[in-house]
Protein backbone atom coordinates (compact mmCIF):
# COMPACT_ATOMS: atom_id res chain seq x y z
CA UNK A 1 0.00 0.00 0.00
CA UNK A 2 1.34 3.54 -0.91
CA UNK A 3 1.68 6.08 1.86
CA UNK A 4 -1.36 7.29 3.24
CA UNK A 5 -2.15 11.32 1.80
CA UNK A 6 -4.66 13.52 3.23
CA UNK A 7 -7.98 13.94 2.09
CA UNK A 8 -9.81 16.30 0.51
CA UNK A 9 -13.36 16.65 2.09
CA UNK A 10 -16.02 19.79 0.98
CA UNK A 11 -19.17 20.36 3.24
CA UNK A 12 -22.60 22.15 2.71
CA UNK A 13 -22.95 24.99 4.97
CA UNK A 14 -25.77 27.52 5.32
CA UNK A 15 -23.80 30.07 7.22
CA UNK A 16 -20.14 30.23 6.09
CA UNK A 17 -19.37 33.35 8.68
CA UNK A 18 -20.97 31.05 11.59
CA UNK A 19 -18.97 27.54 10.22
CA UNK A 20 -16.07 29.53 9.89
CA UNK A 21 -16.02 30.47 14.00
CA UNK A 22 -16.84 26.75 14.88
CA UNK A 23 -14.52 25.49 12.80
CA UNK A 24 -11.55 27.51 13.50
CA UNK A 25 -12.57 28.77 17.14
CA UNK A 26 -14.15 25.82 18.69
CA UNK A 27 -12.54 22.89 17.09
CA UNK A 28 -9.16 25.32 16.51
CA UNK A 29 -8.51 24.41 12.66
CA UNK A 30 -5.80 26.52 10.97
CA UNK A 31 -7.79 28.27 8.28
CA UNK A 32 -6.33 28.11 5.09
CA UNK A 33 -7.35 30.22 1.75
CA UNK A 34 -11.17 31.15 1.40
CA UNK A 35 -13.16 33.66 -0.25
CA UNK A 36 -17.14 34.92 0.70
CA UNK A 37 -18.36 31.45 -0.25
CA UNK A 38 -15.94 28.87 1.16
CA UNK A 39 -13.17 27.93 3.55
CA UNK A 40 -10.49 25.87 3.79
CA UNK A 41 -9.71 24.46 6.89
CA UNK A 42 -6.18 21.82 8.27
CA UNK A 43 -8.38 19.19 9.46
CA UNK A 44 -5.57 17.19 11.64
CA UNK A 45 -3.54 16.93 8.43
CA UNK A 46 -6.65 16.90 5.79
CA UNK A 47 -8.04 19.52 3.80
CA UNK A 48 -11.78 20.31 4.78
CA UNK A 49 -13.59 23.11 2.92
CA UNK A 50 -16.89 24.51 3.85
CA UNK A 51 -18.69 25.79 0.71
CA UNK A 52 -22.26 28.26 1.00
CA UNK A 53 -25.51 26.00 0.02
CA UNK A 54 -28.50 27.39 1.11
CA UNK A 55 -29.80 25.17 3.38
CA UNK A 56 -33.00 22.96 2.43
CA UNK A 57 -34.83 20.61 4.48
CA UNK A 58 -32.98 16.74 5.03
CA UNK A 59 -34.41 14.63 6.29
CA UNK A 60 -32.30 13.39 9.27
CA UNK A 61 -31.37 9.48 9.00
CA UNK A 62 -29.74 7.48 11.99
CA UNK A 63 -28.60 4.14 12.32
CA UNK A 64 -27.88 1.96 15.71
CA UNK A 65 -24.68 1.55 16.91
CA UNK A 66 -24.10 0.27 20.48
CA UNK A 67 -27.47 1.34 21.34
CA UNK A 68 -26.96 4.41 20.06
CA UNK A 69 -28.55 6.47 17.40
CA UNK A 70 -25.76 7.54 15.01
CA UNK A 71 -26.42 10.12 12.75
CA UNK A 72 -25.85 9.36 8.83
CA UNK A 73 -24.27 10.96 6.96
CA UNK A 74 -21.33 12.03 9.08
CA UNK A 75 -17.46 12.31 9.02
CA UNK A 76 -14.13 12.86 11.26
CA UNK A 77 -10.71 11.97 12.17
CA UNK A 78 -9.01 8.79 13.70
CA UNK A 79 -6.98 10.54 16.75
CA UNK A 80 -4.76 8.74 19.31
CA UNK A 81 -6.31 7.81 22.30
CA UNK A 82 -4.76 10.51 24.51
CA UNK A 83 -5.36 13.40 22.07
CA UNK A 84 -8.87 12.13 21.36
CA UNK A 85 -9.42 12.88 25.42
CA UNK A 86 -7.92 16.01 25.46
CA UNK A 87 -9.83 16.99 22.35
CA UNK A 88 -13.33 16.03 24.06
CA UNK A 89 -12.65 17.94 27.31
CA UNK A 90 -11.04 21.31 25.27
CA UNK A 91 -14.59 21.29 23.49
CA UNK A 92 -16.65 19.59 26.10
CA UNK A 93 -18.08 23.30 26.66
CA UNK A 94 -19.06 24.73 23.63
CA UNK A 95 -20.00 21.57 22.06
CA UNK A 96 -23.74 19.93 22.64
CA UNK A 97 -22.62 16.16 21.65
CA UNK A 98 -25.44 14.14 19.87
CA UNK A 99 -23.56 11.04 21.57
CA UNK A 100 -21.47 12.37 24.18
CA UNK A 101 -17.83 10.92 24.54
CA UNK A 102 -17.61 7.43 25.43
CA UNK A 103 -16.06 3.55 25.21
CA UNK A 104 -17.56 1.61 22.24
CA UNK A 105 -17.31 -2.12 22.01
CA UNK A 106 -15.47 -2.21 25.32
CA UNK A 107 -13.65 -5.13 25.75
CA UNK A 108 -14.43 -6.57 21.98
CA UNK A 109 -12.87 -6.04 19.20
CA UNK A 110 -12.56 -2.72 17.74
CA UNK A 111 -13.00 -0.86 21.38
CA UNK A 112 -12.72 2.80 20.84
CA UNK A 113 -13.50 6.26 22.63
CA UNK A 114 -16.08 8.05 20.08
CA UNK A 115 -18.25 10.88 20.13
CA UNK A 116 -20.73 12.78 17.82
CA UNK A 117 -21.79 16.14 17.60
CA UNK A 118 -22.85 18.60 14.81
CA UNK A 119 -21.53 21.86 13.35
CA UNK A 120 -24.03 25.06 13.54
CA UNK A 121 -24.70 24.14 9.86
CA UNK A 122 -26.11 20.33 10.78
CA UNK A 123 -23.15 18.66 9.38
CA UNK A 124 -22.68 15.81 11.82
CA UNK A 125 -19.02 14.74 12.98
CA UNK A 126 -17.55 12.07 14.77
CA UNK A 127 -14.09 11.61 16.43
CA UNK A 128 -13.17 8.84 17.60
CA UNK A 129 -9.63 6.71 19.07
CA UNK A 130 -8.71 3.16 19.44
CA UNK A 131 -6.87 2.00 22.19
CA UNK A 132 -5.09 -0.07 19.73
CA UNK A 133 -4.85 1.29 16.41
CA UNK A 134 -4.16 -2.14 14.67
CA UNK A 135 -7.95 -2.75 15.17
CA UNK A 136 -9.16 0.11 12.86
CA UNK A 137 -9.94 -3.04 10.13
CA UNK A 138 -10.08 -5.44 12.47
CA UNK A 139 -13.40 -7.80 12.45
Amino acid sequence: MSTLRPFHLAIPVDNVEKARVFYRDILQLEEGRSSNHWVDFNFFGHQLVIHYKEKNAVEEHHNKVDGKAVPVPHFGVVLEWNDFHAFAKAITPHITFIIEPYIRFEGLVGEQATMFFYDPCGNALEFKAFKDDSQLFAK
